[in-house]
């Protein structure tokens, strides 16, 4: 099983003529959603409020087969966050959030769990934060811990203020995904490949740099895998690194390399093998960015994707 910790929100979706559309979101529930739909054992510890938006947070999740840890449910409105997609389908957010655990403030994951994944705003906005690093710190040795900073510059102060609890994280972390405008924004003025490499040595296993329409790179210790981005038409990039990092996991799950007895095959994966891995995200991340709002593909929809792929490139050979 994964266990997922963070934020649900509901994006409110702004189109160039000033209307918006409410999509399910936030980055751990996306996440969430994602490996539900690959088929994946996922649990999601979160909150939201008794109304509309929360209801629909509540059917989202049902639907993608997440089950509930704890009663996600509080007396404070549910989280939202206006998306505002610029020409490219690229969006920047307007955020009211709430983050807090409603039912305990030292909460617990299924002891089942195989990987805790954790990040974004769940990770740095208090009170929420100071519970998400515990738990952290009590899962590790545990399981394999997954964390995605997800900057969200606007809720997270100056990169000085915000850097030494995400490399602390980071430092704590068995797989890091992370995206090169995060990257960017904490670190500027540095290139991507040398923050990844700081990172790395500070101890995971995995630091995987997601580089928009320039596709990912990885860093493992049998050494760096680059790999191309999927072509697609692009909606908006809405939930596209959230759909990558359940790719990602989903992967390394159907490998075997989740858990606490699989640490030293993690850490040991072979180049080639990562460089599937991180193909196998960019496909869920890719289908993702084709349709509007946080909405990533099911099993079936990636195998048949997938399928229409291959038949194109085999058509182009002849």
């Amino acid at each position: 099983m994964i266990s997922v910790v963070g934020e649900a929100v509901i994006d409110l979706v702004e189109s160039p003529d000033g209307a918006s559309a409410a999509h399910p979101g936030g980055s751990p529930a996306n996440v969430a959603v994602g490996l539900g739909r690959l088929g994946v054992d996922v649990a999601l510890l979160t909150r939201y409020g008794a109304d509309p938006h929360g209801e629909m947070l509540a059917r989202h999740l049902a639907g993608s087969r997440v089950r509930l840890l704890d009663d996600p449910v509080d007396d404070l409105p549910t989280s939202t966050a206006l998306a505002r997609p610029d020409a490219n389908g690229v969006a920047s957010y307007d955020f009211a959030i709430a983050w807090r655990f409603p039912q305990d403030p030292d909460p617990k994951v299924h002891p089942a769990t195989a990987c805790l994944h954790t990040g974004s705003i769940a990770a740095t906005l208090l009170p929420g934060s100071t519970s998400v690093r515990a738990l952290v710190e009590r899962s590790r040795g545990r399981c394999t811990i997954s964390y995605d900073p997800n900057c969200r510059p606007s809720l997270m102060g100056s990169p000085e203020q915000a850097r030494p609890g995400i490399e602390a994280l980071v430092a704590l972390a068995d797989v890091v995904k992370v995206s090169d405008e995060d990257l960017a924004w904490l670190h500027p003025g540095r290139g991507a490949a040398d923050v990844a490499r700081e990172w790395f040595a500070l101890g995971p296993s995995l630091v995987i740099v997601t580089l928009g329409g320039e596709g990912s790179f990885g860093l493992c210790a049998a050494g760096p895998v680059e790999r191309p981005a999927l072509r697609v038409p692009v909606a908006d990039t809405v939930g596209a690194g959230d759909a990558f990092t359940a790719g990602l996991l989903g992967a390394l799950d159907r490998r075997g390399l989740l858990g606490a007895d699989a640490s030293g095959s993690l850490r040991r994966i072979a180049s080639d093998e990562l460089g599937h891995v991180l193909d196998e995200a960019s496909l869920v991340s890719a289908i993702t960015c084709t349709r509007p709002g946080a909405d990533p593909p099911t099993v079936e929809e990636l195998a048949a994707f997938g399928a229409d792929q291959r038949g194109q490139e085999s058509a182009a050979r002849f």
